[in-house]
Formats: C-alpha cells, structure tokens, sequence
C-alpha cells in the first residue's frame, strides 16, 4: 500500500513540473494570450535605438510600429499614455537579464510597406476583432538613455481600417497585411525584395519589439538555411513580441521577411526566469517569412 502510495505521489509530482515547465514556454503577455517562442544566439545583439550607431539602422528603425492594445493607451488632446507592466513584473526576471526595468506593452511587431500599410505576422492579426482592438504606434522606442516610451503623440498612433489578407500555415508563411485608418507621412515606406531570394550566410538585422519591449535592433545573425519555399531560417536574436518583426538584409537595408516562429523563450533558474540562450549554430533557429509572400496582396 506505501510502495502504490509513493507511485501516485510520484506521478503527480511529474505532472505538475511538466505543466510547469509548460507554462513557462508560453508565458502570457499583456494583451495576448501567449508569446511564440524565440531565443538569444550566441551573444545578445540587442540594442536599445539610442545604442544604435548604423544609420541605416536608426532609418529602418524609424519605419517600424509596435502592435499595442487600444485598452493599453489612454488617449489625451495631443499625446496618449503607454500603459503597462515592466518586463521583470510580467515574467518574474532575474536581476541578471537585461531591459528587466522596461515596461512591455506590445504584444507583436511590424514595418511600414506602403504608405498606409503594415507588414505583420498573420497570428498577430487574424480577424476583424484583432483589427478593431489593435493601434499601431510608431516611436515606441527609448531614444534617449533612460527616458521610456511612456507618452506618445497622437500622431504617431493608428488605427487598424482593414485586413488585406492574413494567414497562418504552421510549417509555412505566416503573415497579414493591415490597411491603416490613414496614410502614414512621417516615416518613410521600406523597399522590400521584390524578385529573387536571400542565400545561406547572407547577413541579417531584425528591428521589432521582443516580448513587448520598446524597439529594439539585433544585428550579428545570419541565414541559416534558405530551403523552405514560403519562409528561411536564421539565428536572429528574438523573443515573443518580435513575432511580425520586419528581418532586413543588414548590407542593403531590403526587407527579407517577417519574423513568424522560434525556440523557446526562457528557462527557469530558481525562483525566477533567465532568457534560453544557444550557440550560433545550435537550436532550431527562428522562421521567418519571406517578404515575396505578401507581393500579390500588396499591389
């Protein structure tokens, strides 16, 4: 009777690691239900847009938008307040993981493609409602050191008038197109890659927002493997919250895909939560699809 009694204690006491260990892997942000995973390879690229010394970097930076939930904005005559949680509250950070003092109000990326059109990932925005509850705002980024994000004007903030076209295929693209409520005239369109494809060890930067945070740059990742039709796999520093992020050809500055999948985000370490981290070469790498998906939705 004891030996069956420490069984079923055992068994239970696997369960409940095994749903905690599951949790941890989709940790919910505010404003979504959960994160996609992503990871950090090798050293962390992330830089904060004051940090950034590229040109060409601060310039793609200018032309990306943070998905936010209107319920997260309090709306004022000229600006509106960024309301959120810090990333160390929402994930119970330890001391050792970088940005932990940042608030983390978006719940996914994008990049300006046309004059009134965002670049997404198609799990970010999937329906009418998604469309109705989401602003995008441009400037959500620390620019100045230790001056956060917290009152943007008005003018940076948009509204969502329609999806174009969204899709979600979970070993392919994933990707949507949101027309704005109207055109954007103070951060120029990007020039994505209109023929062709990007090759293995062609080099990378991403530009988004990893689990919610204010903008942040990571260059230092290459192309991993360029086989899939629809998507290629990179080693792009990313966490959930980059899902939509626009992924450019560093030399170029050309739009090469949107940010759609990945690892796993974090690990637990005691009583509180460290980024999962990965040799260059190792993990899974992140999916990202290709920007030429979007080419017969866009014009």
């Amino acid at each position: 009777m004891l030996k069956k009694l420490n069984t079923l204690l055992l068994v239970l006491l696997l369960a409940a690691c095994q749903a905690q260990d599951t949790a941890l892997k989709s940790v919910p942000t505010e404003g979504s239900e959960t994160i996609d995973e992503k990871v950090i390879y090798g050293s962390d690229d992330r830089k904060d847009v004051y940090e950034v010394t590229s040109s060409l970097q601060k310039r793609l930076a200018e032309s990306t938008v943070a998905l936010i939930k209107a319920s997260s904005i309090q709306t004022g005559a000229n600006t509106s307040r960024i309301v959120s949680k810090t990333f160390k509250e929402t994930y119970g950070l330890c001391s050792s993981e970088r940005f932990g003092e940042q608030e983390n109000a978006a719940f996914c990326s994008g990049s300006l493609v046309a004059p009134d059109i965002i670049a997404t990932a198609g799990h970010c925005v999937r329906s009418a409602s998604d469309c109705a509850s989401t602003k995008f705002v441009f400037g959500y980024a620390v620019k100045v050191k230790g001056v956060l994000p917290r009152e943007i004007a008005n003018s940076e903030i948009y509204s969502c008038a329609e999806v174009i076209h969204t899709e979600v295929l979970a070993s392919g693209s994933d990707f949507a197109l949101v027309r704005l409520n109207r055109p954007v005239t103070n951060h120029a369109v990007l020039k994505i890659r209109q023929r062709g494809a990007i090759k293995v060890g062609d080099p990378l930067v991403v530009i988004g927002h990893p689990v919610g945070l204010p903008t942040k740059v990571a260059a230092g990742a290459k192309v991993r493997s360029a086989q899939p039709d629809q998507y290629f796999v990179a080693n792009l520093d990313t966490y959930g919250g980059n899902s939509g992020s626009a992924v450019f050809n560093s030399k170029t500055g050309v739009v090469e895909g949107i940010l759609v999948r990945g690892d796993d985000d974090f690990e637990h370490h005691g009583s509180c939560t460290v980024s999962h981290r990965c040799k260059d070469t190792e993990c899974r790498g992140e999916d990202v699809t290709r920007i030429t998906r979007i080419l017969p939705y866009l014009f």
